[in-house]
């Protein structure tokens, strides 16, 4: 497994992927429609201080993660997402994406990543807490924080 910053050709796999986990999985009513920066994610994301990654397994891509610049050296952590089969400790895809979207918000000079989530990813909680990242509520956001609105819950990380 590897990562890799985002490119064109893993467009329309990454597409695939997140939706399949919200929809089919996780029942998350949402459409690509409703997520317009999926249409053009290394102009959404790639900008300023901002990167967007994939995790490739034997050439397919099995998870992704991003870090979008707020301003203010505040990033909003998005687009988390891992393929069932590729979650957990042993596979350490999560793990792995996540420290990679560290690694450069710390090379970049953040000082803190917020990130919202629906109350639905309740594993994902768990993992947002062991690696560091604390519950905040929606008045604790930056202004410039993309709320998208199955998002209920929401978590900080400080340098």
């Amino acid at each position: 497994m590897e990562i890799r910053e985002y490119r064109d050709e893993f467009k329309e796999e990454i597409i695939s992927l997140i939706l399949n986990i919200q929809n089919n999985e996780f029942n998350i009513r949402i459409t690509e429609s409703d997520q317009p920066d999926l249409q053009n994610i290394g102009a959404y994301y790639q900008k300023a201080s901002g990167n967007f990654w994939v995790a490739i397994f034997e050439g397919k891509v099995v998870g992704t993660i991003s870090i979008l610049d707020v301003g203010d050296k505040i990033g909003a952590l998005r687009k988390m997402f891992v393929a069932s089969e590729f979650r957990g400790k042993e596979k350490a895809v999560s793990c792995n994406l996540l420290q990679t979207a560290l690694n450069w918000c710390a090379l970049k000079g953040y000082s803190r990543i917020f990130l919202g989530t629906t109350d639905k990813f309740i594993a994902a909680h768990r993992f947002y807490e062991k690696s560091g990242f604390k519950e905040v509520t929606k008045l604790d956001l930056p202004p410039a924080f993309p709320v998208m609105h199955v998002d209920s819950k929401f978590y900080a990380y400080s340098f």
